[in-house]
């Protein structure tokens, strides 16, 4: 796929920051796993994504922004990507941490792109909260469909750019007048 949507100079590179690499670096420090199965999609991963969901639902019943944070602890760049979130409760501090800053964009494929992708559904966990709980009640700033076309990934990532832009510019000339 030919990606010239973000040319350098327009725009600083971003740094992306999953919300779920906690679950993914701490489970296996904690329980002798191997972290870069538990990155992919195969047997590895699926037989032990019940447990980690378990895991992350009791850290986030203790604390709700204990990803969130452990998302962006080491970031330094202006402009980030935060991938992964899986609640309303990620969204919700992304958003009061950084109203004027927090684009939010939810990423969609039909079940059939899915199916082909080798994804397939299991009761307990693609059904969970963790897997769902983001499918009702969040307003995102932009949807981005991805089942393979493309040209119209292209255009949808061209739109988000723009309106990153713009959500940019409106709060730096907000920042301007609050300092004046």
């Amino acid at each position: 796929m030919r990606m010239s949507v973000i040319p350098r100079e327009e725009f600083p590179p971003p740094v992306v920051w999953n919300v779920m690499d906690g679950t993914n670096v701490l489970i296996p420090q904690d329980h002798n796993l191997d972290y870069e199965e538990l990155l992919g999609s195969g047997q590895y991963k699926e037989s032990y994504r019940a447990d980690m969901i378990r895991w992350g639902e009791m850290k986030r019943q203790q604390d709700s922004g204990f990803f969130c944070r452990l998302a962006i602890k080491r970031a330094t760049q202006p402009f980030w990507m935060i991938s992964d979130c899986r609640r309303k409760s990620d969204v919700q501090w992304f958003r009061e941490e950084f109203p004027d800053r927090c684009v939010c964009v939810r990423v969609e494929a039909s079940e059939q792109t899915r199916s082909q992708r080798g994804w397939r559904f299991t009761t307990g966990v693609d059904d969970a909260e963790s897997e769902c709980g983001l499918d009702e009640g969040v307003k995102f700033d932009y949807i981005v469909r991805n089942d393979g076309a493309d040209d119209v990934l292209e255009k949808h990532l061209e739109d988000l750019l723009s309106l990153i832009k713009s959500q940019e510019k409106e709060s730096d000339t907000r920042n301007d007048i609050k300092h004046q």
